[in-house]
C-alpha cells in the first residue's frame, strides 16, 4: 500500500496510510502515516469497537488535512488492552508451541496441495 500511496500522490491524489508496522511504512516514505501501536491487522481499531475505530479514522482524516510536510507520521494515543501480552507473544516460536505450529503448517500445505490439484483438472 505504501508504494501505491506514493504513486497516487505523484498523480495528485492525497493519501493517508493507516498502519501498525511503523518501521516498514516509514522506510517506504509515505506522505502521511497514522501509526497505531496495535497488533498487525488492526490499524483501524479494535475489532467490534466502533468508537475506537471512529476515533482512529477521524485522526486519519485530520492528518490528511493538517500535514504540512512530506513523510509526516502521527501516532495515535491508543493502547491495546494487554499490550505486553500481544507483543511478547507475537510470532513466538518456542518449545511450548513448536509442534503445534509444525502441525498447522503441515495441514496448511496439505490443503494448498489439494486445492492446487483441484485447479489442475
Amino acid at each position: 500500500m505504501s508504494l501505491v500511496a506514493r504513486l497516487l500522490e505523484e498523480n495528485g491524489i492525497c493519501t493517508v496510510i493507516m498502519g501498525s508496522a511503523k518501521d516498514i511504512v516509514e522506510y517506504c516514505g509515505v506522505p502521511r502515516y497514522l501509526y497505531t501501536d496495535y497488533p498487525l491487522g488492526n490499524p483501524c481499531g479494535k475489532p467490534y469497537d466502533p468508537v475506537n475505530q471512529k476515533e482512529i479514522v477521524d485522526m486519519a482524516l485530520d492528518l490528511l488535512v493538517s500535514a504540512t510536510a512530506a513523510r509526516t507520521t502521527v501516532q495515535t494515543p491508543f493502547v491495546w488492552d494487554d499490550i505486553s501480552e500481544w507483543k511478547d507473544n507475537f510470532m513466538k516460536v518456542d518449545a511450548s508451541n513448536i509442534e503445534m505450529l509444525r502441525e498447522l503448517g503441515r495441514q496448511r500445505m496439505a490443503a494448498q496441495a489439494a486445492e492446487k490439484e483441484k485447479q489442475c483438472f
